[in-house]
C-alpha cells in the first residue's frame, strides 16, 4: 500500500498562494463510496480523486501520506487501493494533477471543503446527481 507522496514545488506553492498549507487534507476516490464524495457511479470508481480540506483529522482516514513538504495529507485503505507507488501531486496551468507509476489520472483534482460538504449532505443537498 502507498505510504508516501511526492508534492511538487508547484503544488506546495499553490497551497501557499491559497493560504492552505496548514490545513489537513484527505486524498479520496470521488466515487460515491465515501462520506465526502461528490460524485458517484461505476464509471468513477478508482479514476476520479479529490482533496478534501479539513481543520482537523477525520479518524475514518487514518493513513498518513508522508511527504517532504510537511503537508498533513491522509487517506484510507479503500482510497489507496486504487493507487500505486510513485504517487505525485502536481500543479500545471492552475490544474491539480495526480499520477503514480501506473496511472496519469485524466481529471483535475478539486480542493473541496469537508465541513461544507457534510453540512450540505445533512440538508439533503448533493453536488451532482449523475450516474453512469
Amino acid at each position: 500500500m502507498v505510504s508516501s507522496i511526492k508534492l511538487t514545488q508547484a503544488f506546495v506553492d499553490y497551497l501557499k498562494q491559497k493560504n492552505l498549507q496548514d490545513k489537513v487534507f484527505l486524498l479520496i476516490a470521488d466515487d460515491g463510496g465515501g462520506k465526502y464524495s461528490l460524485q458517484g457511479g461505476a464509471c468513477t470508481i478508482g479514476s476520479v480523486f479529490n482533496l478534501v480540506m479539513l481543520d482537523e483529522l477525520d479518524a475514518a482516514y487514518p493513513i498518513p501520506l508522508n511527504n517532504d513538504a510537511g503537508v498533513k495529507l491522509y487517506s484510507s485503505t479503500y482510497n489507496l487501493y486504487f493507487l500505486e507507488e510513485g504517487l505525485v501531486l502536481d500543479v500545471k496551468d492552475y490544474r491539480i494533477l495526480l499520477r503514480d507509476n501506473a496511472h496519469q489520472f485524466e481529471n483535475d483534482l478539486q480542493i473541496v471543503n469537508g465541513a461544507e460538504i457534510l453540512a450540505a449532505f445533512k440538508k439533503g443537498i448533493v453536488a451532482k446527481n449523475v450516474g453512469c
